[in-house]
């Protein structure tokens, strides 16, 4: 819902998941009548609390940096649809003013030994690797049970979240906090959700919206006259990405070897602490001066807070080689992307595994021009 920075939450954008399809939890029969209501209630707010943007920005106590932020989503809407092709309704044309940072807290959680997540299943969001929650102490509640139980837990607070076109999705207070770049290229990450989405594979779903994002944040801001961004935030992102993936893959080779618990919490540490020494090593050699990810590095580290990393990264180039198959052009590439999201999961992807291995030729091949 993967993202930051750019800030989208207290993680990278990276790895910024959003709520996705809260109707599926409003219908699932399988969630806690305390649950299904306390999510109802969340999503009514919204609805209730939604007052147009153009009504907003003509109120006399609204403040010109806030006015000018509000239309300039205003003006990231309407690209999407002329421009990007994305859809052309009511979302993100009405705002909500929060009374909390984050709009939603989402609960990860994997078994204490594995890095693989206890998933939540819902009838048409499918399964992701998340629960939300509209209060954050509901999030912590929920969080403090599955520790309890001997689960790795994490949670993580999402400022904007799609219900993939069942609800006029607002913009909120909480994703005012963004940068322009931010601010724009969620709205069509978000768009391109309500386009296409595929039960059960978030990988799917968040690398074709990650695609969108990007590409259609490029294009707007050449729209705008802008200069191309600078692509060192971009690169840091996805060098600290694979730091962490390897991480998470070293778990999951010394979990694989069994053992006690005493072995394996002992193991666990010293892997952990082992990739904070290689990532200082790795600041230090490749962005000298730079210190984005201390924090992050030197919080606790778990399983369950290594999840959302890769989810938005995986298929991004596949999908980027089917934009250039389809002339660089939205409504061919899109039409691309549906046969592929019709396609039963194996078949699937083995065809974004083709376009991936086709990227990666053509680059090789770019790479050797002289």
């Amino acid at each position: 819902m993967f993202q930051p920075p750019r800030k989208s939450s207290s993680y990278s954008a990276r790895v910024r998941l959003a709520v996705v399809a809260t109707v599926s939890l409003l219908l699932s029969a399988c969630q806690t009548l305390g649950y299904y209501a306390h999510v109802a209630r969340g999503q009514s707010e919204l609805v209730l609390h939604r007052r147009p943007i153009a009504q907003v920005v003509s109120e006399p106590g609204i403040t010109p940096a806030m006015r000018e932020r509000l239309l300039l989503s205003q003006q990231a809407r309407r690209f999407a649809s002329d421009r990007l092709a994305l859809p052309d309704n009511r979302s993100y044309t009405g705002y909500v003013a929060l009374d909390r940072p984050y709009v939603v807290w989402n609960v990860f959680a994997t078994p204490r030994y594995s890095v693989e997540a206890i998933r939540q299943c819902f009838p048409f969001a499918g399964c992701v690797a998340y629960r939300g929650y509209f209060a954050q102490a509901k999030a912590e509640r929920q969080a403090d049970r599955l520790q309890a139980a001997g689960d790795d837990v994490w949670v993580g607070g999402v400022a904007a979240y799609s219900t993939l076109g069942w609800f006029a999705d607002p913009i909120l207070s909480s994703m005012l906090r963004w940068d322009d770049d931010e601010l724009a290229s969620t709205i069509f990450h978000e768009l391109a959700h309500q386009l296409i989405y595929v039960k059960d594979d978030s990988a799917f779903n968040e690398s074709f919206a990650s695609f969108v994002q990007g590409e259609g944040l490029k294009q707007w801001r050449q729209s705008r006259g802008l200069p191309p961004q600078d692509g060192s935030r971009a690169a840091m992102d996805d060098d600290f990405t694979r730091l962490v993936l390897d991480l998470r893959e070293r778990l999951r080779r010394r979990y694989a070897q069994g053992g006690n618990a005493e072995a394996l919490d002992a193991a666990k540490q010293r892997e952990i602490e082992a990739f904070r020494q290689r990532y200082a090593q790795w600041r230090d050699e490749r962005w000298p001066g730079r210190h984005d990810y201390d924090a992050w590095v030197a919080g606790p580290i778990n399983n369950a807070r290594l999840l959302p990393f890769g989810i938005y990264d995986r298929w991004l180039p596949a999908f980027a080689e089917l934009f250039r198959r389809n002339g660089s052009q939205w409504p061919a590439f899109y039409a691309a992307v549906r046969t592929m999201a019709h396609q039963a999961p194996g078949v699937r992807h083995a065809s974004l595994q083709q376009l991936l291995d086709g990227a990666a030729v053509l680059a090789k091949h770019g790479a050797e021009q002289p």
